[in-house]
């Protein structure tokens, strides 16, 4: 069961050639405060897979959490165009990193894990920024942005990691796990 209403990341896990249903358990995502932001997004995976209290044998529950890292201080989901446009403007010309957070829910066992990657952006004009916001409309987003949409095409300069971890989900590593678990 993928625990998560991201179309991205059903379409990632799709590519593992696996069987699975989405099944979404509300959660109110919240954190201490005295997390360190590198931490957040593993203990939001966590928090989402202890919605799943009942699993039969045959279950296994994934759940993910991602989040934009910069200047140790996270960036969600922008509420607004004004708030999307100063998101972006903050990444301009920086790098920053995006951490996904991942648990693995049987009825015996719970592995955790998170994957980051650095992600560096050129200078955007404000006029990229401003057509990015109206045309793609990224307020379901960290950060403000996907990295597999326009901005990221005339935008990002270089990755460091996993490409697929920016998207939402690090598979590769996810694979090995579940790879690990059969």
């Amino acid at each position: 069961i993928l625990a998560s209403q991201s179309p991205r990341r059903k379409e990632l896990l799709a590519l593992l050639d696996l069987e699975f249903t989405v099944e979404v358990r509300e959660v109110d995502e919240v954190f201490p405060d005295d997390l360190d932001a590198t931490e957040v997004a593993e203990y939001l995976a966590k928090l989402k897979a202890s919605a799943f209290t009942n699993i039969t044998d045959e279950q296994l529950i994934i759940t993910a959490d991602t989040v934009v890292v910069l200047d140790n201080k996270i960036l969600g989901k922008p509420k607004n165009k004004a708030e999307a446009t100063q998101m972006l403007q903050s990444l301009s010309n920086r790098s920053h990193r995006v951490i996904t957070g991942v648990c693995i829910k049987t009825c015996d066992k719970t592995i955790s894990f998170s994957n980051t990657t650095k992600v560096y952006f050129k200078e955007l004009t404000a006029s990229e920024i401003d057509y990015y916001i109206e045309n793609y409309k990224p307020f379901d987003k960290a950060g403000s942005y996907g990295i597999q949409e326009w901005i990221g095409a005339i935008g990002i300069t270089k990755i460091e990691g996993s490409y697929f971890n920016v998207v939402g989900l690090p598979i590769q590593e996810l694979n090995t796990l579940l790879t690990l678990e059969s």
